[in-house]
């Protein structure tokens, strides 16, 4: 799942980031209310940590502003203050949650874990084919039968199921699984993509997962994958529909 936390202490940013990622997330960061609104606004994250004392922009209107874009996805409130008009306030705004600094890391991740099983519109369990992937237990099955990936496997393939239809660059996935800037000498991607394959039983060209030459990876729409391995269809082909290598 992908989580943005809204923090300007950096040090306890970095030790929310932390914990969050141990539990297979994808965490972003945002030390600002500005940054906090734009980050949300581009990637509508899965769930939103906020502090409420955030500068530029306080906490309460990022949440306000937050609920205008979007009034679903959970967002959960970190503050040192103790008011109770406070918290009833940011309930007001559409707040899901409140946690008082300081807090225990378990209680934060055990509230992260319940507002997600709450997030109605989730997209938490993912397929192609008779492949399955659940997002908030980090498991996958094909054909009915437990499949035992890593954390970089699986968020490989989260992200490629979540983008499916679409071909993905190798340079968005090193960015969005690894974290790192394109490297030209790197072929991580390509060796995960093997390990993915092996895996699920899914043995080279592809069939749930598919190279584009050239181009990157795609897992194929439920009416493609009838198509014939290497047949993809023109809008995927498409230059203005591939993030180019």
């Amino acid at each position: 799942m992908r989580l943005l936390v809204a923090e300007d202490d950096e040090a306890l940013a970095r030790f929310l980031r932390r914990g969050l990622e141990a539990d297979g997330h994808r965490v972003g960061w945002a030390g600002s209310g500005s940054a906090a609104l734009e980050t949300f606004r581009q990637e509508l994250p899965d769930l939103t940590i906020l502090d409420l004392g955030l500068p530029g922009m306080d906490g309460q209107s990022v949440l306000s502003a937050m609920r205008l874009v979007d009034l679903q996805l959970p967002i959960l409130i970190l503050t040192g203050q103790q008011g109770l008009e406070t918290r009833i306030r940011c309930l007001d705004l559409g707040a899901d949650d409140f946690l008082l600094k300081p807090f225990s890391l378990h209680e934060l991740r055990a509230r992260c874990r319940a507002l997600l099983r709450r997030q109605r519109e989730a997209r938490l369990l993912l397929r192609a084919g008779d492949l399955e992937l659940d997002r908030l237990d980090r498991t996958a099955r094909r054909g009915g039968e437990p499949v035992a990936l890593t954390n970089k496997e699986f968020a490989l393939m989260e992200h490629l199921m979540l983008r499916r239809g679409q071909c993905v660059s190798r340079v968005e996935l090193l960015d969005a699984v690894w974290n790192m800037e394109s490297v030209l000498t790197t072929n991580i991607v390509d060796v995960y993509v093997n390990y993915l394959r092996r895996k699920v039983k899914d043995a080279p060209p592809g069939h749930l997962l598919r190279t584009v030459r050239g181009q990157g990876y795609t897992v194929p729409s439920e009416a493609e994958l009838s198509l014939p391995v290497g047949v993809i269809s023109p809008e995927v082909r498409s230059p203005d529909s591939l993030a180019q290598f």
